[in-house]
């Protein structure tokens, strides 16, 4: 029997067929169209690797770490051969790939994580993701090696070694990470070399009332402490433990306030600009690797609303970004020590689209959490990233409405 050859409707659009897939469910098409419209990057016509295609391609760069270029184009855009009334989607040179990654640029992706990367715990489905009501969240940083040219190193830096200069230039980035569902909602990236609260700083305007924010030390400076907790959000942050907090008044449960006083303030001075704090000191008997003493600055004043033990208990969470980083680095890129881009603007690029691909899984795995009332922990990052490796070419293939399935949970 003779195949009938696809075609489209009339007045359906292409971005209809793309929609379809895994990807473009969490980065919505129409969404998408309006980001590239807005930063004037857009195709104008009908082309064979349109733009919106070409955003799903730099997401799914990080999905398919050891694949050729034109064939992670391939995954991403099953979708299209529906326009052209085949089997297959039409074969994009290496070439064309670039021109269009460079015409895209790192701006619109950076906008996709802060309109499509949100919060996705509900205090009904998994209570363990808030603390008295309070969202947990985690702020930190790290750093990951780029491809070895001279406008990377330029822009980003390369850090020192033994023999003189490591083998490649670097990068450090800062996430904002939602605790227990591992969900990145905000993500910065800038040199090696600079401070770990310049790359922070502009993950703050992520944070709101409702959310508890953790931090290690570093981010317990008066100013830093001021301008987090103008956004409305508590904060738990580990302080260093010789720092000179003065008893004000002890706390029922042995925490007590003390004031803060940026950097160099003297006298009235000091006193005008003080910032009152409860200091949580503890140690951790019998724990393997554990600190000798921990100290903790908080926003959370009243003891009887926030017993310190517990807050010493929740602080470890703040661990869970350093599972974050393990999963973006080992189990999503395979432990790929360089990303692919070599320019500055497309490094910059290609890593939104790193985070945006982390954020796709962990949506996916949380779909399953939440029908199945499972806990997060309980299932395997790994398995759902190999799931939607192997979903991801065939999600685009079928028109927007074919029935949909539920996810699968993968433990």
């Amino acid at each position: 029997m003779a195949r009938t050859k696809a075609v489209l409707g009339a007045g359906v659009r292409l971005a209809d067929f793309l929609s379809a897939s895994l990807l473009a469910r969490v980065v919505p098409a129409e969404v998408v169209h309006e980001v590239l419209d807005a930063h004037g990057c857009n195709s104008q016509r009908n082309r064979s690797f349109p733009a919106v295609a070409g955003v799903y391609y730099c997401m799914a760069l990080s999905l398919y770490p050891e694949a050729a270029y034109e064939e992670v184009f391939a995954v991403v855009s099953q979708g299209l051969a529906w326009a052209a009334g085949a089997a297959e989607p039409p074969r994009v040179a290496k070439s064309s790939i670039s021109g269009l990654r460079s015409k895209i640029g790192a701006a619109p992706m950076r906008e996709l994580v802060l309109r499509c990367c949100v919060p996705m715990a509900d205090p009904k489905s998994h209570p363990e993701a808030f603390y008295r009501g309070l969202r947990v969240v985690a702020i930190d940083g790290s750093n990951f090696e780029l491809p070895d040219e001279a406008g990377n190193e330029a822009q980003f830096g390369r850090p020192g070694s033994r023999t003189g200069q490591a083998g490649y230039p670097q990068a450090q980035c800062a996430v904002l990470v939602e605790c227990a569902t591992h969900a990145v909602f905000s993500a910065n990236l800038g040199p090696y070399r600079a401070s770990e609260w310049e790359i922070c700083q502009p993950l703050l305007s992520r944070l709101e009332p409702g959310m508890l924010c953790l931090a290690d030390r570093g981010f317990d400076g008066a100013d830093h402490w001021r301008e987090a907790q103008a956004t409305g959000a508590q904060l738990l942050w580990r302080c260093k433990t010789g720092r000179d907090l003065p008893v004000q008044r002890m706390l029922d449960d042995g925490s007590y306030l003390s004031v803060i006083s940026p950097s160099g303030a003297r006298g009235k001075a000091a006193l005008a600009q003080a910032i009152v704090v409860r200091v949580i000191e503890y140690t951790l008997p019998g724990q393997a690797g554990a600190q000798p003493h921990y100290r903790l600055l908080a926003t959370l004043l009243d003891p009887n609303a926030a017993p310190a033990l517990e807050l010493a208990e929740l602080y470890h969470q703040r661990w869970e970004v350093e599972a974050v980083f393990d999963e973006m680095k080992t189990h999503l890129r395979q432990s790929r020590r360089v990303l692919r881009s070599k320019t500055p603007e497309l490094v910059r690029q290609e890593f939104y689209g790193w985070v945006l691909a982390h954020y796709a899984v962990r949506w996916l795995l949380h779909q399953g959490a939440t029908q199945y009332r499972i806990p997060h922990a309980e299932l395997s990052f790994t398995g759902h990233v190999q799931l939607l490796r192997r979903a991801q070419p065939r999600s685009g293939a079928f028109p927007p409405t074919a029935p949909q399935t539920p996810p699968p949970v993968v433990r």
